[in-house]
């Protein structure tokens, strides 16, 4: 019981001490940025005097530690600051704007699970011939070409050329006022609510940037894969395996690939956290209403307060499912509890 209580108590403080550790980098970035964010609130035109009460009202006159004294106080308190661009509190704009961005980080993760791994099986079995030369071609690729770019393509060609997918945004307009958005996860709301013209207009925006990111994905998950299996398949286990007979499937899909996705799973956590984290320009290209286009507006627009709130956001998010990782990992391997 000791040594369980000694664990928990390290373990929420490793979480504490690295969220504290996140206030404090995002805060003292935020105010070297070269950006006032009191003319966001007052104009450039503003007098002399108005800037200075207005600055005294936030409390930028005072010394850097109390500045971020008190927004460590305002912070466990829930309270991120008002968003300048939207004049909401900033929790209500992410609490809007983070639920597109997990539908569609959700969507691209699935693919880039759902391709990557077999791809990096299918590599690392045919390791040196013809397929494991395509898969480490296609995870160049998908490391090399800008995702920006692939986006803009991807809309000229099937959006704008072939019409296969519907264009920009998250639904179209004609659906908008007629979907009672429960969840904020528009597929989960149409399937739930039975509207399935709404469900097929919501898959067809998503369908492209959801491939683009699991495109992304799936390129380091196929070449991770191939390197974890191709560890596995050099062990003493699977040559004692096929002695015995068993068929190769058996040994690839049962044996080796179930000890590979030990660490494959910390790979596709992380993943996940960085599609949640790093579809900014995703979300720019196809004007997906989600946190990385509220960040990068709110940014364009000086508003500090979304900005910090934002990022302080993702760094929770990426925390979580890093903690998330280890357990899993503990799980799958009793080895290291």
């Amino acid at each position: 019981m000791r040594r369980t209580l000694l664990a928990i108590g390290r373990f929420l403080l490793a979480v504490l001490l690295t969220t504290l550790g996140l206030l404090a980098v995002t805060f003292f970035i935020g105010r070297a940025m070269p950006i006032d964010p009191v003319l966001a609130v007052v104009g450039d035109h503003a007098s002399g005097e108005v800037v200075a009460r207005v600055r005294a009202e936030m409390g930028l006159n005072l010394p850097l530690w109390q500045q971020f004294a008190r927004y460590l106080g305002r912070v466990l308190q829930g309270d991120l600051g008002t968003s300048v661009l939207t004049s909401n509190p900033v929790l209500q704009d992410i609490r809007r704007a983070f639920p597109a961005t997990l539908e569609l980080a959700t969507s691209g993760i699935v693919i880039g699970v759902g391709l990557g791994v077999p791809l990096g099986v299918w590599a690392a079995v045919r390791r040196g011939r013809w397929p494991d030369h395509l898969v480490r071609v296609i995870g160049l690729k998908g490391y090399s070409v800008p995702i920006f770019w692939l986006g803009l393509m991807g809309l000229v060609l099937f959006y704008a050329k072939l019409g296969w997918v519907a264009g920009p945004g998250r639904i179209d307009v004609a659906y908008e006022f007629t979907l009672t958005s429960v969840s904020g996860l528009l597929l989960l709301d149409a399937a739930l609510a039975g509207q399935w013209d709404a469900f097929a207009n919501v898959l067809s925006h998503l369908a492209l940037p959801a491939a683009l990111l699991g495109f992304y994905s799936m390129a380091y998950i196929s070449r991770m894969t191939r390197s974890c299996m191709l560890h596995e398949l050099a062990q003493e286990y699977v040559v004692a395996a096929r002695a015995k007979g068993l068929s190769e499937a058996r040994i690839i899909w049962r044996h080796a690939l179930r000890n590979a996705m030990v660490p494959l799973v910390t790979v596709i956590v992380l993943s996940y956290a960085g599609l949640l984290e790093g579809s900014v320009l995703t979300e720019t290209v196809f004007a997906w209403p989600g946190l990385g286009l509220y960040i990068t507006n709110s940014l364009q627009n000086a508003d500090m307060h979304a900005v910090l709130g934002g990022t302080v956001v993702v760094g929770v998010v990426f925390i979580g499912l890093n903690l998330l990782s280890d357990l899993l990992y503990k799980l799958l391997d009793p080895r290291t509890r």
